[in-house]
């Protein structure tokens, strides 16, 4: 993989597995669990989903650019966005079980 089809990797992969990701709760809590808008279910059951799909590319891509030799900034870049990914799971599911305990 070239340093030009990291840098492509890292710039398509780090939007499309963080914002899902950042959405993905919200979505969650006042689409499906306490719907706030009229037919929020249905747009749940459909968002969801669309974030899930574009996570799984997005995280492919971020995947791809970390371990690709030889080593370089982008690398290093997608690997922090990993992390920054590893955050946004770790509190996005403690505060679902969280939220399984009240209801």
């Amino acid at each position: 993989m070239t340093a030009k089809e990291r840098e492509r990797a890292f710039l398509i992969g780090a939007p499309l597995a963080i914002v899902p990701a950042l959405v993905f709760l919200p979505a969650v809590m006042f689409l499906i669990a306490f719907p706030k808008v009229m037919h929020g279910r249905v747009i749940g059951l459909i968002v969801v989903p669309a974030c899930a799909l574009a996570s799984f590319f997005g995280l492919w891509k971020l995947a791809l650019g970390a371990v690709q030799k030889p080593w370089g900034i982008f690398n290093v870049l997608s690997f922090g966005a990993l992390l920054v990914l590893l955050v946004i799971a770790g509190y996005t599911g403690l505060f679902l079980a969280l939220m399984t305990l009240k209801l």
